[in-house]
């Protein structure tokens, strides 16, 4: 890997509206404000370093083995707001960003594009609740005094606002910079807008112009290496200043790539969605039903290795993607029942052997309700709720405590939810879910707020109605 001769930011969008430069499966969505986008252009006009790239040379033989996407341009909350799919030629090498998609689609939606959100207190059911607006820039004067100690007033507004021009304002669509070839054409513009004797205008519109096609402002690490797993590392390693990364990224990339009918971010993503949605609301990951998947399906060791993503195994994950999906809302909706949430499942992995109980046995929804299913029903929940208790055992050596409960449940759990043979599997690893005196203790102390109060409530009040009430306060009140 080695530093390149610098570009552009008029060569980089120019790559990106080709298609030269694409993003990997394993980038996460554009999620930047306008706000960061404007402070990205007022740090390039002052001068200020926005930190180098790093693009991966993708051989054209090894394109067909992954997903790649487009940046995003014209940029809505609702309406567009992901990545869309694209077909890559295999005829050529691209180029793939592993670092520096933000900023890339934060200059291609300011120079070429668009942004629209919603506005505060107007409904997401109405249609004017998310204006398009573009970037401007104020040729007029430099920007009030402000605490982001921001030199230039860039701001995205719609055209009808942009009109409302006055002595200290003059908006400047910052996507019609292009139509600009040399500074002569600038002051003409300067001239036909009556900003003549502006001391701002030309030099503000004039330095902009130099940042978009004279200076080399896109400074970029090259790799070259074919080899998946040191790209991996490379890309976690770079992105670890933003949201945290983990192999399942770059694993889910691989996913897509190898699915045949189905396209696995779209599936996994939309499957997250709907099990977050489930009342009262929790926050699961697609770390999570990646690591549901290779379980569910008896794929190697439950961990996150590239060796666990082959064609093979990801061949048996699509043709079970259906069953995989039922047996994960089950599992939500059966907790959901329990009256856990966001706030009181503190391991969302704890649900995984559940889940592979549920899946094993071909159950649907009437589980949840039928009488036969209760005492079922009531020894999950007893389970589950000891085993958040208890300190420690969703931490360390979670590959292999999984994968020797799912032993357990292949073998004595086609019938119900085997809990004194798991415990005694959990025991033998130092996973056993015995308190001993001082933890009851440590328990005794739990107050208000805490989130395991819901838990050992829950278990001194078992026969609270827990789908129709789950706060703490609806089982025992703080008053008491």
């Amino acid at each position: 890997m080695s530093f390149q001769t610098p570009i552009t930011i008029a060569d980089a969008l120019n790559k990106i509206h080709r298609h030269d430069f694409v993003l990997p499966a394993i980038q996460r969505e554009f999620v930047w404000r306008p706000e960061q986008i404007a402070r990205l252009f007022d740090s390039l006009m002052q001068g200020y370093p926005i930190g180098s790239f790093l693009f991966w040379n993708v051989e054209p033989a090894n394109i067909d083995k992954y997903k790649f996407y487009d940046f995003v341009r014209e940029y809505h909350q609702t309406l567009n707001p992901h990545c869309p799919p694209i077909d890559v030629p295999t005829s050529h090498p691209v180029t793939a960003v592993l670092d520096g998609q933000q900023r890339l689609t934060a200059l291609n939606i300011g120079l070429r594009g668009s942004h629209a959100e919603k506005i505060s207190r107007k409904r997401w059911n109405n249609p004017h609740a998310f204006p398009k607006k573009h970037l401007y820039l104020n040729i007029a004067q430099t920007a009030d005094d402000n605490e982001g100690r921001l030199t230039y007033d860039f701001r995205f507004l719609t055209p009808a606002r942009a009109l409302a021009t006055s002595t200290d304002h003059h908006w400047f669509h910052v996507r019609n910079i292009s139509k600009f070839k040399n500074a002569p054409e600038i002051f003409r513009y300067i001239q036909d807008a009556g900003l003549a004797t502006n001391e701002h205008a030309f030099t503000i519109l004039n330095q902009l112009h130099d940042v978009v096609y004279k200076e080399q402002r896109i400074a970029y690490f090259q790799e070259t290496d074919q080899d998946l797993d040191k790209v991996l590392n490379i890309f976690i390693r770079t992105n670890s200043g933003g949201t945290v990364l983990s192999y399942s990224d770059l694993l889910l990339s691989i996913a897509t790539a190898q699915w045949e009918s189905l396209d696995a971010r779209e599936e996994i993503h939309n499957l997250v969605d709907e099990l977050n949605s489930t009342h009262p609301g929790f926050n699961f990951s697609k770390d999570f039903i990646l690591k549901a998947g290779l379980m569910l399906t008896d794929i190697g060791s439950v961990g996150f290795k590239v060796t666990n993503f082959n064609r093979a195994n990801m061949a048996v994950l699509e043709s079970n993607w259906s069953n995989i999906a039922r047996a994960l809302k089950l599992t939500v909706q059966l907790v959901s029942d329990f009256g856990f949430s966001s706030q009181t499942l503190s391991a969302d992995n704890a649900l995984l052997p559940i889940a592979y109980s549920l899946y094993q046995r071909e159950l649907d929804d009437n589980y949840l309700i039928s009488t036969p299913f209760q005492n079922d029903r009531e020894a999950i929940r007893g389970w589950l709720t000891r085993s958040l208790l208890k300190t420690g055992i969703w931490g360390s050596g979670l590959d292999t405590t999984l994968t020797a409960i799912r032993a357990t449940l292949h073998e004595h759990g086609t019938n119900s939810f085997p809990v004194e043979a798991i415990e005694s599997t959990m025991r033998t690893r130092g996973k056993g879910l015995r308190f001993e005196e001082e933890e009851l203790e440590d328990l005794l102390d739990v107050s208000y707020g805490d989130r395991r109060a819901f838990l050992l409530l829950s278990l001194l009040f078992p026969f609270h109605d827990f789908r129709h009430e789950y706060h703490i306060d609806h089982i025992f009140p703080r008053a008491r």
